[in-house]
Order: C-alpha cells, then structure tokens, then sequence
C-alpha cells in the first residue's frame, strides 16, 4: 500500500485485495462511485485554475459513499477534497489556550470546583470534580493540572484514565447498579469544551450503556450470531487489509473508514492496559503533532465495569478520535447532513493511516 492511494480509489483499492480479504471487506462495508459535473463561468475561471490546479479537476469531480452495512456508519467523500487537503494550521495558539488566567476556575479546582459527595480522586497529573450541571448522577470532570489541554504526555494521559477509572469503581460502590462506564474529551471549544484548561468527563450510568455504545454492541451481537466471528477482528482486519492501520503490540490503530467527521482514527484492545494506553497516546500526539488538528473529541468506549445481564463478552476497548477543525473557523463542521443523512467528510482515510503508519511508535 503506497502513500499515493486515496479514497478516490476505493472500488479499485478492493477489487485488487485477495479474494478473502476482499469478501471480508464486502461484508461489512457498501461503496458507491458516483462523477459530479459543474459548469465553470469564464469570469470563474482564473479562481478555479489557482485554487484547485485545473479546471477539469472541478468540472467532474468523484463522490464515493462508504457504507458500514453492520452498524450503517456512513460517510461521503469528494475526491476533490481528499487529494488537496488542506493545509496543516500552523499558527500560534492562542494566549488562553498556553497559559491560565485570572478567572479559570479549573486552575484552582479544589477551591472554585464542586466535588461528589464521595470526594475527589487524585491522580499524580489530575483531579476529579463533580460536574455542576450532570447529566448522569455520576458525571465527573477529570482536570488537567497542566493548563494547556494539547501540552499532553504519555504519562499525564495515561493518569487521566486511570483516574477516571478509579473514580468510577469509587462511584459504583456508592451505588451497585451503576455499571456502564463512559469517558470522554472535548478538546477546546470547537469540540464543545465549555472551558480551555484540559479536561476529560466521566459518567457512570444505570440501566443501559449510552445508546450508541449499546447500539455498536447489539450490531456486533448479531454479526457474529450471522456469521461467527468478531465482528471487531473483522473490523480491524479489513483496515490491515486497505493499509490504514498500524499496530503497537495487540492494540490495532486505524483509519475509520465511515468516519463521522474529519481524521477519524480508532484504537482498539482487548484491554485497557499499558499497550493499549501507549496506542492511544501515539494516535492523539499523531493527530496533533503530524495532522495538525487543535480541537478534537475522544471517547472511550468501553464494557461495564461489573456484570450485566446483556452479552459483552467480546466488545473490547475503544477509542474513537475525531478532528473538529480550526479553532479560527466561524463555520461550524456539522450540519443538516451530519444531523439528519450521512456526514460528509473532507479528508482522506489513506492520508491519515499513512501519517499513521508513518509516526506511531
């Protein structure tokens, strides 16, 4: 697989995989290759030719749908887009984003935060805070002692985690049925992180997972009730197979191919262990230091930490990584289709599991 393949190419890319690979890859994804046409103005012209490099480049132009028919993940690519990306931001962050100020409450969090009524975890890089406004009964917040939520390392995320963890087994001894775990970050304020010192959330909820976990873990179900295997191996297999995953021991990282915006990247393990802790590190340090992004989501997607009644028994930890664009940008990254049809993304799977394959150590 060379770095030159793109999701352009995506119908040939299979039809050359060897035969099983192949029937795996079909399996479980549905891709559609379509040309759009426009019609350039002469007064369009010049614009054209500088922005894109030719004008034959927009007047037709390949539009390739991804379909996941196990989970109906789905994605639309333009050509267009994928083989001129846009440039890496560069830029200099902002002053509030580098260094705290007069105000941030997180800064001071055991004065200016609330905490649960079971008290705080401290971790050697972190703390944990009640969430003031929950939407679970246990919702904590995971605060960064470094201010600057992308001045991240192995170890600091690694002690999020782990702290996270550990606030959860503290909650559910305050309350049994409190089993289903969820871990998430909102990277900065276009990922919709309502404060700039780093911080992840945590909730502990009863019940039911949240509902796009159970939904993954029902279509894994059935998949391998249909046909008797992993439905995750196969998942991962299928990325090994295109060239868009690369691996740090037994945690597989990749290029999701029904990404649900841009660079979407997953690390997948059997367990939350140091393999998969590393893995996730090199993947977000990749995403910023390679891939320019600033602003990202990352959620953890995870079995209940005690037993249910529902069958989890092959569903491994997940983490789902996706770059939510330039922190300048007035224009918001989701819309009606994002919303409401299938979301439309603008950068190349093949481009992200090179710079993958190429920087994870």
């Amino acid at each position: 697989m060379t770095s030159k393949r793109s999701i352009a190419q995506l119908e040939s890319t299979v039809m050359a995989l060897p035969e099983a690979e192949r029937a795996l890859f079909q399996r479980i994804f549905h891709v559609t290759t379509d040309t759009a046409r426009v019609v350039i103005p002469d007064a369009m012209a010049d614009f054209v030719q500088s922005r894109f490099g030719s004008l034959e480049a927009v007047s037709e132009q390949t539009i390739v749908k991804v379909t996941n028919l196990i989970t109906l993940d789905a994605a639309i690519y333009n050509s267009l887009r994928a083989i001129r990306p846009r440039d890496i931001d560069t830029s200099p962050l902002p002053p509030e984003i580098v260094k705290g100020g007069t105000g941030d409450p997180f800064c001071s969090p055991l004065e200016q935060t609330t905490e649960d009524t079971f008290g705080r975890v401290r971790g050697a890089h972190c703390v944990t805070a009640a969430n003031l406004v929950p939407f679970e009964r246990f919702h904590s917040v995971v605060i960064f002692d470094n201010h600057n939520p992308l001045d991240f390392t192995e170890e600091t995320l690694g002690d999020a985690l782990d702290t996270a963890l550990a606030w959860a087994r503290l909650a559910h001894c305050q309350d049994a049925e409190a089993r289903y775990f969820f871990l998430f970050w909102n990277c900065l304020w276009r990922a919709g992180g309502s404060r700039v010192h780093g911080h992840m959330q945590a909730t502990l909820g009863r019940g039911m997972h949240q509902a796009q976990v159970e939904a993954l873990r029902r279509a894994a179900l059935l998949y391998r009730l249909g046909h008797g295997t992993s439905y995750f191996e196969d998942l991962c297999a299928v990325h090994e197979a295109l060239g868009l995953a690369t691996r740090v021991d037994d945690t597989r990282i990749f290029a999701y191919l029904t990404a649900k915006k841009e660079k979407e990247v997953w690390v997948v393990s059997e367990e939350m262990d140091d393999s998969f802790r590393h893995a996730l590190y090199e993947a977000v340090h990749t995403c910023v230091e390679e891939l320019g992004v600033r602003s990202f989501n990352m959620a953890l997607l995870w079995r209940p930490i005690d037993s249910v009644a529902e069958d989890w028994s092959d569903f491994p930890v997940i983490a789902r990584i996706v770059d939510r664009g330039e922190l300048t940008s007035k224009v918001s990254d989701i819309g009606s289709m994002e919303l409401f049809g299938t979301s439309v993304v603008s950068s190349d799977p093949f481009t992200i599991g090179e710079a993958l394959r190429r920087s994870v150590k």
